[in-house]
Protein backbone atom coordinates (compact mmCIF):
# COMPACT_ATOMS: atom_id res chain seq x y z
CA UNK A 1 0.00 0.00 0.00
CA UNK A 2 1.38 3.37 -1.09
CA UNK A 3 1.84 6.38 1.71
CA UNK A 4 1.04 9.46 -0.34
CA UNK A 5 2.25 11.91 2.36
CA UNK A 6 6.25 11.04 1.66
CA UNK A 7 8.23 14.26 1.32
CA UNK A 8 12.00 15.29 1.91
CA UNK A 9 10.81 15.63 6.04
CA UNK A 10 10.89 12.05 6.05
CA UNK A 11 14.88 12.07 7.14
CA UNK A 12 12.93 12.97 10.26
CA UNK A 13 12.19 9.75 11.11
CA UNK A 14 15.56 8.31 10.78
CA UNK A 15 16.00 9.33 14.52
CA UNK A 16 16.39 6.09 15.51
CA UNK A 17 18.60 4.61 12.48
CA UNK A 18 20.33 7.48 11.38
CA UNK A 19 22.18 10.89 12.86
CA UNK A 20 20.34 13.14 10.53
CA UNK A 21 17.20 15.59 11.57
CA UNK A 22 15.43 17.88 9.27
CA UNK A 23 16.43 21.93 10.02
CA UNK A 24 12.60 22.73 10.83
CA UNK A 25 13.32 20.67 13.99
CA UNK A 26 13.42 23.44 17.11
CA UNK A 27 16.81 23.80 18.84
CA UNK A 28 16.93 23.95 22.87
CA UNK A 29 19.33 25.82 24.54
CA UNK A 30 21.69 23.08 25.48
CA UNK A 31 24.15 23.12 22.41
CA UNK A 32 23.66 20.61 19.56
CA UNK A 33 20.25 19.22 21.09
CA UNK A 34 17.35 19.41 19.32
CA UNK A 35 13.87 19.03 20.29
CA UNK A 36 12.29 16.74 18.10
CA UNK A 37 8.70 16.78 19.70
CA UNK A 38 7.14 17.33 22.92
CA UNK A 39 3.41 17.17 24.37
CA UNK A 40 1.23 15.29 26.32
CA UNK A 41 -1.56 12.71 25.47
CA UNK A 42 -4.87 12.56 27.39
CA UNK A 43 -6.27 8.68 28.08
CA UNK A 44 -10.03 8.58 28.30
CA UNK A 45 -11.44 5.04 29.11
CA UNK A 46 -15.47 4.81 28.52
CA UNK A 47 -15.30 8.87 27.98
CA UNK A 48 -13.78 9.31 31.33
CA UNK A 49 -10.54 10.69 31.49
CA UNK A 50 -8.25 8.42 33.64
CA UNK A 51 -4.56 9.71 32.89
CA UNK A 52 -1.74 11.83 31.48
CA UNK A 53 1.48 11.52 29.99
CA UNK A 54 3.79 14.11 29.15
CA UNK A 55 6.69 13.34 27.13
CA UNK A 56 9.97 15.22 25.32
CA UNK A 57 11.85 13.46 22.44
CA UNK A 58 15.51 15.24 21.99
CA UNK A 59 18.17 14.28 19.71
CA UNK A 60 21.92 15.42 19.85
CA UNK A 61 25.38 14.14 18.22
CA UNK A 62 25.28 11.81 20.88
CA UNK A 63 22.05 10.27 21.28
CA UNK A 64 18.26 10.64 21.49
CA UNK A 65 16.80 10.59 24.55
CA UNK A 66 13.00 10.29 24.47
CA UNK A 67 11.43 11.25 28.81
CA UNK A 68 8.12 10.57 29.54
CA UNK A 69 6.10 10.94 32.96
CA UNK A 70 2.87 9.25 33.11
CA UNK A 71 0.55 10.54 35.76
CA UNK A 72 -3.14 8.36 36.54
CA UNK A 73 -5.82 10.62 37.61
CA UNK A 74 -6.14 8.76 40.73
CA UNK A 75 -2.83 7.88 41.69
CA UNK A 76 -0.88 10.40 44.20
CA UNK A 77 2.89 9.66 42.20
CA UNK A 78 3.36 9.40 38.79
CA UNK A 79 5.67 7.00 36.30
CA UNK A 80 8.91 7.83 34.76
CA UNK A 81 10.84 7.23 31.85
CA UNK A 82 13.89 7.51 29.69
CA UNK A 83 14.99 5.83 26.73
CA UNK A 84 18.18 6.70 25.60
CA UNK A 85 19.22 5.70 21.96
CA UNK A 86 22.95 6.13 20.07
CA UNK A 87 23.02 7.42 16.43
CA UNK A 88 22.55 3.72 14.85
CA UNK A 89 19.46 2.97 16.70
CA UNK A 90 20.74 0.88 18.92
CA UNK A 91 19.38 0.88 22.67
CA UNK A 92 22.23 2.90 25.53
CA UNK A 93 19.77 2.42 28.70
CA UNK A 94 16.37 2.47 29.50
CA UNK A 95 14.74 3.38 32.92
CA UNK A 96 11.45 2.92 34.34
CA UNK A 97 10.74 4.39 37.54
CA UNK A 98 8.15 5.07 40.26
CA UNK A 99 7.67 6.25 44.21
CA UNK A 100 7.65 3.87 46.06
CA UNK A 101 7.29 0.91 43.80
CA UNK A 102 10.76 0.30 42.13
CA UNK A 103 12.66 0.85 39.37
CA UNK A 104 13.68 -1.13 35.88
CA UNK A 105 16.49 -0.60 33.61
CA UNK A 106 17.75 -2.20 30.43
CA UNK A 107 21.12 -2.26 28.98
CA UNK A 108 23.29 -4.32 26.32
CA UNK A 109 25.64 -6.55 28.30
CA UNK A 110 27.63 -9.30 26.18
CA UNK A 111 25.58 -8.31 22.52
CA UNK A 112 22.45 -9.07 24.51
CA UNK A 113 20.09 -7.15 26.48
CA UNK A 114 19.81 -7.46 30.33
CA UNK A 115 16.68 -6.15 32.75
CA UNK A 116 17.74 -5.06 36.45
CA UNK A 117 14.16 -4.71 38.67
CA UNK A 118 14.64 -3.10 41.87
CA UNK A 119 11.51 -2.77 44.36
CA UNK A 120 11.52 -0.47 47.07
CA UNK A 121 11.60 -3.38 49.40
CA UNK A 122 15.01 -4.35 48.50
CA UNK A 123 14.39 -6.85 46.64
CA UNK A 124 16.00 -7.55 43.10
CA UNK A 125 15.73 -9.39 40.08
CA UNK A 126 17.66 -9.81 36.75
CA UNK A 127 15.88 -10.82 33.08
CA UNK A 128 18.37 -11.89 30.44
CA UNK A 129 17.12 -11.35 26.69
CA UNK A 130 18.77 -13.13 23.83
CA UNK A 131 18.16 -9.74 21.79
CA UNK A 132 20.08 -7.49 19.92
CA UNK A 133 20.57 -3.48 21.11
CA UNK A 134 18.22 -3.14 17.96
CA UNK A 135 15.45 -4.38 19.83
CA UNK A 136 12.89 -1.31 20.25
CA UNK A 137 11.27 -0.53 24.18
CA UNK A 138 7.52 -0.69 24.23
CA UNK A 139 6.54 -0.45 28.02
CA UNK A 140 3.09 -0.52 29.19
CA UNK A 141 1.19 2.68 29.07
CA UNK A 142 3.94 4.74 27.18
CA UNK A 143 2.25 6.31 24.56
CA UNK A 144 4.83 8.29 22.90
CA UNK A 145 6.62 5.26 22.42
CA UNK A 146 4.45 3.45 20.09
CA UNK A 147 5.19 6.74 18.16
CA UNK A 148 8.81 5.69 18.13
CA UNK A 149 7.74 2.89 17.16
CA UNK A 150 5.82 3.95 14.18
CA UNK A 151 9.09 6.44 13.33
CA UNK A 152 11.42 3.44 12.92
CA UNK A 153 8.69 1.10 10.84
CA UNK A 154 8.54 4.56 8.35
CA UNK A 155 12.32 5.01 8.40
CA UNK A 156 12.90 1.07 7.53
CA UNK A 157 9.81 0.72 4.91
CA UNK A 158 9.85 4.26 3.26
CA UNK A 159 12.53 4.67 1.11
CA UNK A 160 11.16 5.85 -2.37
CA UNK A 161 12.87 5.08 -5.70
CA UNK A 162 13.41 8.17 -8.21
CA UNK A 163 10.15 9.42 -9.72
CA UNK A 164 8.00 7.82 -7.10
CA UNK A 165 5.61 9.90 -5.27
CA UNK A 166 4.93 7.85 -1.97
CA UNK A 167 6.51 4.52 -0.73
CA UNK A 168 5.30 1.29 -0.32
CA UNK A 169 4.69 -0.29 3.10
CA UNK A 170 3.99 -4.09 3.92
CA UNK A 171 2.84 -4.84 7.26
CA UNK A 172 6.44 -5.61 9.18
CA UNK A 173 7.13 -7.57 12.35
CA UNK A 174 9.49 -5.77 15.19
CA UNK A 175 10.33 -7.31 18.32
CA UNK A 176 10.01 -5.38 21.20
CA UNK A 177 10.90 -5.15 25.16
CA UNK A 178 8.38 -4.61 27.74
CA UNK A 179 10.28 -3.84 30.87
CA UNK A 180 7.24 -3.21 33.53
CA UNK A 181 6.04 -6.85 32.20
CA UNK A 182 9.78 -7.93 32.28
CA UNK A 183 8.66 -9.63 29.06
CA UNK A 184 9.78 -9.90 24.99
CA UNK A 185 7.20 -10.03 22.39
CA UNK A 186 6.42 -9.41 18.40
CA UNK A 187 4.76 -6.14 17.46
CA UNK A 188 3.27 -5.87 14.06
CA UNK A 189 2.72 -2.80 12.14
CA UNK A 190 0.94 -2.41 8.98
CA UNK A 191 -0.41 1.01 7.18
CA UNK A 192 -4.20 1.45 6.44
CA UNK A 193 -4.23 4.49 4.30
CA UNK A 194 -5.67 7.84 4.79
CA UNK A 195 -8.75 8.69 6.76
CA UNK A 196 -11.02 11.85 8.26
CA UNK A 197 -10.76 11.47 12.27
CA UNK A 198 -12.99 14.12 14.61
CA UNK A 199 -10.96 15.67 16.98
CA UNK A 200 -11.58 18.29 19.08
CA UNK A 201 -14.73 19.11 16.79
CA UNK A 202 -12.86 19.32 13.76
CA UNK A 203 -12.34 16.82 10.87
CA UNK A 204 -8.90 16.40 9.58
CA UNK A 205 -7.08 13.41 6.94
CA UNK A 206 -4.99 11.47 9.08
CA UNK A 207 -2.99 8.33 8.18
CA UNK A 208 -4.03 5.65 10.09
CA UNK A 209 -1.71 2.32 11.36
CA UNK A 210 -2.36 -0.87 12.91
CA UNK A 211 -0.27 -2.20 15.55
CA UNK A 212 -0.96 -5.79 16.26
CA UNK A 213 0.69 -7.44 19.52
CA UNK A 214 -0.52 -10.88 21.44
CA UNK A 215 -3.97 -10.39 20.94
CA UNK A 216 -4.15 -6.30 21.29
CA UNK A 217 -5.10 -4.42 18.78
CA UNK A 218 -4.45 -0.78 18.28
CA UNK A 219 -5.57 2.09 15.96
CA UNK A 220 -3.12 4.58 15.41
CA UNK A 221 -3.40 7.97 13.61
CA UNK A 222 -0.46 10.40 12.49
CA UNK A 223 -0.67 13.84 11.03
CA UNK A 224 1.99 15.00 8.16
CA UNK A 225 4.78 15.56 10.73
CA UNK A 226 4.28 11.81 11.48
CA UNK A 227 3.04 12.58 15.20
CA UNK A 228 0.94 10.67 16.78
CA UNK A 229 -3.01 12.81 17.44
CA UNK A 230 -4.89 9.74 18.39
CA UNK A 231 -4.83 6.11 19.48
CA UNK A 232 -7.64 3.80 19.73
CA UNK A 233 -7.57 0.72 21.69
CA UNK A 234 -11.27 -0.60 21.20
CA UNK A 235 -11.16 -4.16 23.25
CA UNK A 236 -10.80 -1.80 25.97
CA UNK A 237 -12.51 0.92 25.05
CA UNK A 238 -10.03 3.41 25.38
CA UNK A 239 -9.18 6.78 23.23
CA UNK A 240 -5.48 8.63 23.60
CA UNK A 241 -5.63 12.21 21.80
CA UNK A 242 -2.55 14.55 21.66
CA UNK A 243 -3.35 18.05 23.87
Amino acid sequence: MKFLKYSRRASFLLILSLATLPAWSGTSKKSNVQVIDSGSFTVYINGKRVANEKFEITQSPEMSVAKAELKLDDAKYAQMAELNILPNGDLQRYQWSEKDQGQATVEPKDEFLIERVTLNQGKSAEQPFILPASTLILDDYFFSQRQLLLWRYLATQCQPKPGEKGCNLAPTQFGVIVPRAQSSSQVTVAYSGQQKVAIKGADRLLSRFELHMEGNDWSVWVDDAYKIQKIAIDAEHTEVFRD
